[in-house]
C-alpha cells in the first residue's frame, strides 16, 4: 500500500525518536517467556482476520485513552504492532510522551511476522 508523502514524513520523524524491534527478537522473547506486553493496535476488523500469537488487542483509536487501565507499570516493556509498522511507530511515540519508558514498535508489523512464518491466531467470533 502506497502512503501519502506527508504521512511517510510523519512516520519517519516518529521512527527517529522511538525504538523499533525486529519480529525475530519479539518471537524470541515470547518463546523465552520474557516479561513484556505485546499489543496489536490494528482496527477490530483487522484483528478478526488474524493476529500474532501472544498479543492482546488495544485498537489504535483507543490506545492512549485506555492504556493506563492496563495492569502494568510505565517501565514495563511494551511492543506495539500494526500491519506494516507505521501506525505502531506513531503510537509508540505517543506512549513515550505519556511517560512509558520501554516502548518498542515491531518493525514491519504483522506483514513481517507472517513472512517470518511465526504463529498466527484467528479471532473467535
Amino acid at each position: 500500500m502506497a502512503h501519502n508523502p506527508a504521512f511517510e514524513r510523519l512516520v519517519q520523524r516518529a521512527k527517529e525518536r522511538i525504538q523499533e524491534i525486529s519480529v525475530d527478537k519479539v518471537h524470541e522473547q515470547l518463546i523465552r517467556n520474557e516479561p513484556f506486553v505485546f499489543i496489536d493496535i490494528r482496527e477490530d476488523h483487522e484483528r478478526q482476520k488474524e493476529y500474532a500469537e501472544g498479543s492482546l488487542h488495544i485498537g489504535r483509536g483507543i490506545l492512549e485513552r485506555d492504556i493506563e487501565r492496563q495492569p502494568f507499570e510505565k517501565d514495563t516493556m511494551i511492543v506495539l504492532y500494526c500491519g506494516g509498522g507505521y501506525r505502531s511507530a506513531l503510537a509508540a511515540l505517543n506512549l513515550l510522551e505519556m511517560g512509558y519508558t520501554q516502548v518498542r514498535s515491531m518493525a514491519g508489523g504483522l506483514k513481517a511476522w507472517k513472512r517470518a512464518g511465526y504463529p498466527l491466531k484467528e479471532e473467535c467470533s
